[in-house]
């Protein structure tokens, strides 16, 4: 039976198609545009249009729906944020009821909040899925309407005959990344990369690769309900900050220059940054400054152990693989 996936040419959505296409399984894939959908049957069309959907659902009986769509970009209103974010996943959501697919949300860890994650691995907490979701900024558009999404499903999975799970990745890094990866790519190119503090952190991200097994092995959850899942590990060993970056240069072929920055300096250039950023930028843009330099110093806060014990996930790249997999993609 047909696995229907929004975002087919995105980041995960891709990688989902690329894992479920490997293991022999049809794919439909709704897309804004045509273009690659690794051998998926495209429907073009936005996640915002009721008659998308129904054209992507047609012939009924699918086995699940992979609901990766989503809108990143910070330049963006509130209300397209709303619009996309959460009126695609209603959508997704009448889709699922009407054909009695399993609903699998790409959601993010953004839920939880953005800074609160890390002031609890500093207490020594590891946050899990019974992580209560704390503050978010008001001008933090992404994580709002992320939350607001996932609680739909939430809600609309509560009042039965839906079979639903939210899984929550942190910084996703791959081929195909317009985001994260291209940017650190471009820097190592560079041959001088900044190292923040010791370098010893564990960064908190994961390859789309890992992500997408992660949401294939939810599609064979049986039962009704909503599950939420962290998926925010790559396979072991895990990698330092230094190491990560370090899989970078050797992978790209450069021989890298290391500038040492202290925590203080940092925090110092964090707080500068975001006063020219609230001179000059809609204020939301400052709120993410922190978090930026807690997610380069701070440890990774997120446990995935009940996707491991819960889906029988085990992700099959470690961040080296990944990575090579990752620059020979770009």
């Amino acid at each position: 039976m047909t696995v229907l996936v929004t975002g087919g040419g995105g980041l995960v959505g891709s990688h989902v198609i690329e894992a479920l296409r490997a293991a022999g399984e049809p794919v439909r894939a709704l897309v804004r545009q045509p273009g690659w959908v690794g051998g998926a049957e495209p429907v073009v069309g936005d996640v915002t249009d009721p008659a998308a959907w129904r054209r992507a659902a047609a012939g009924g009986g699918g086995r699940g729906i992979v609901h990766a769509a989503a809108l990143v970009a910070p330049r963006a209103p509130f209300a397209e944020f709303e619009r996309v974010n959460v009126g695609g996943t209603r959508l997704a959501v009448e889709t699922a009821r009407a054909t009695g697919a399993r609903l699998v949300h790409v959601s993010s860890v953004a839920v939880y909040g953005r800074t609160a994650a890390y002031a609890a691995s500093r207490g020594g907490s590891a946050v899990d899925e019974d992580f209560p979701f704390q503050h978010l900024s008001e001008r933090d558009y992404y994580a709002r309407t992320k939350r607001l999404a996932e609680e739909l499903v939430r809600d609309e999975a509560a009042r039965g005959g839906l079979s639903a799970v939210a899984i929550r990745p942190n910084v996703i890094y791959g081929e195909r990344d317009r985001l994260f990866t291209s940017r650190l790519i471009q820097a190592v190119r560079l041959g001088i990369v900044p190292q923040v503090g010791p370098g010893t952190n564990h960064l908190s991200c994961v390859y789309a690769g890992n992500v997408a097994a992660a949401i294939v092995a939810a599609l064979e959850l049986t039962g009704p309900g909503f599950r939420a899942y962290n998926v925010t590990a790559d396979a072991a060993p895990a990698l330092t900050q230094r190491e990560f970056i370090g899989a970078f240069a050797e992978a790209l072929g450069v021989r890298l220059r290391r500038v040492p920055v202290p925590l203080i300096v940092a925090q110092l250039g964090v707080k500068v940054w975001t006063r020219w950023l609230r001179l000059t930028r809609p204020k939301r843009y400052a709120g993410l400054a922190s978090a930026a330099v807690w997610f380069l110093v701070g440890e990774n806060p997120y446990s995935a152990a009940r996707a491991q014990q819960d889906l029988g996930w085990a992700p099959p790249f470690d961040a080296r693989a990944a990575i090579r997999r990752t620059v020979a993609g770009f």
